[in-house]
């Protein structure tokens, strides 16, 4: 046991929480920002972690993690860069015809009993394999993510969640994990405390109709999940629920300038993927921009009162870190690299006839599209730099005493 000083800094040290979002392989821009803070901050301990979707992958590491900030990223980028699309699903010509001849019977025959059974587009157990080796443990058949539940046992992280999609309700349903019991229970979104596992991770980053859903358990019965963005209409609230007072949010949207916006990426009728790819964005990566509003309004009125006013709130210091360059242009650039099954399959979408193909760029685990996006995570981590260390060191943030229900329940 440490002495009662040492037990009182620990109790009022500000819980800092690292939000990631979704973004398939725009994750590895979110690994980038963390290598930039890691070699801003290296001794850095984020108390709260949440992930949905792609980020629950690199949040799933953080949480997981023994290390500090600055080697925790070290490996985690040496583990990207070995990424190709065959190691997340099936790429070859075998497994995407065979999947393609599945729903063509499936949908041919009236989605009968006897037809095969069809899942997502996508076979995913390359990655379910990559996730065991990544933060699962050897031997262990059920995935569980003990160095999640040593780093709460060492009090080295405090609470970790991730959020998924329960198909067969609707409900938004967050996976946490914790030193202390939290929950919360509103009519569309919900929290579930557990001992995560690699499938609770799958679950969340399993893209909709792309990747299959995952069947998870709780309290004796289970349902079918999947991407935790779909209907997660506050990415924030979770950290906020788990008592964040500082929170850094990694976006892996890019905003357009007002000229950007007025200009068409595509000529004559839009392809299916342009259509998709406006689908994504507004479900996993525009909400992420609107809860940040949301919080800051807040904010605002919050500072405008005296803490005994605030009725329970307090203000939550907020960075916010996205691309400073457009990712699903990019995407466009390297598609030719792609695997020659995987790149017919891409372009039968016509992600060669939009000048910035989202649909593609959350696809594109390709080892130069990610080595290039984690350049630009980088960047934008390091120019943030007097922003971040304003929040980390707490030089700036009115930190209150009084809890936050959250500030985006909307």
């Amino acid at each position: 046991m440490g002495s009662v000083s040492e037990r009182t800094a620990t109790e009022k040290r500000p819980k800092v929480a690292i939000v990631l979002t979704g973004g398939g392989a725009r994750g590895a821009y979110q690994v980038g920002v963390l290598r930039g803070m890691g070699k801003l901050f290296p001794n850095t301990r984020f108390r709260i972690v949440t992930g949905v979707s792609a980020g629950a992958i690199n949040a799933a590491w953080l949480a997981s993690s023994p290390d500090r900030l600055g080697p925790s990223t070290g490996a985690l980028v040496r583990h990207w860069e070995g990424l190709e699309v065959d190691r997340i699903f099936g790429a070859d010509v075998g497994s995407l015809g065979a999947n393609f001849f599945r729903w063509m019977v499936h949908l041919a025959s009236g989605a009968s009993r006897l037809g095969p059974r069809v899942r997502g587009f996508l076979d995913t157990a390359p990655l379910r394999d990559l996730l065991m080796e990544l933060i699962g443990t050897p031997g262990d058949a059920d995935g569980r993510l003990h160095g999640v539940e040593r780093n709460l046992e060492a009090d080295l992280l405090e609470a970790f969640a991730l959020t998924t999609v329960n198909y067969g309700t609707g409900q938004t349903v967050s996976w946490v994990e914790s030193r202390e019991p939290v929950g919360w229970t509103l009519p569309n979104r919900v929290s579930r405390e557990v001992g995560l596992t690699v499938d609770h991770v799958l679950a969340s980053s399993a893209l909709p109709l792309l990747f299959p859903a995952v069947q998870l358990w709780s309290a004796g019965e289970s349902g079918w999940y999947g991407d935790g963005g779909i209907r997660l209409a506050a990415p924030l609230s979770p950290a906020l629920h788990l008592g964040a007072d500082r929170v850094i949010a990694v976006s892996t949207r890019y905003d357009r300038s007002a000229a950007e916006s007025g200009s068409s990426a595509i000529s004559g009728y839009p392809p299916p993927a342009q259509i998709v790819g406006n689908l994504m964005n507004a479900i996993f990566l525009d909400v992420l921009d609107q809860d940040a509003r949301r919080l800051e309004r807040l904010n605002g009125l919050l500072r405008k009162l005296q803490p005994e006013a605030r009725n329970g709130l307090r203000c939550v210091d907020l960075v916010l870190v996205r691309p400073s360059e457009d990712l699903g242009a990019l995407s466009a650039q390297l598609e030719p690299t792609l695997p020659a099954a995987f790149r017919f399959f891409t372009r039968s979408f016509g992600t060669r006839e939009t000048k910035s193909p989202d649909f593609l760029s959350l696809l594109m685990f390709q080892p130069d599209y990610i080595s290039q996006l984690m350049d630009i995570g980088e960047r934008d981590a390091l120019a943030r730099e007097d922003e971040l260390r304003r929040l980390l060191d707490g030089s700036d943030a009115e930190v209150e005493a009084s809890a936050l229900e959250s500030a985006a329940s909307g």
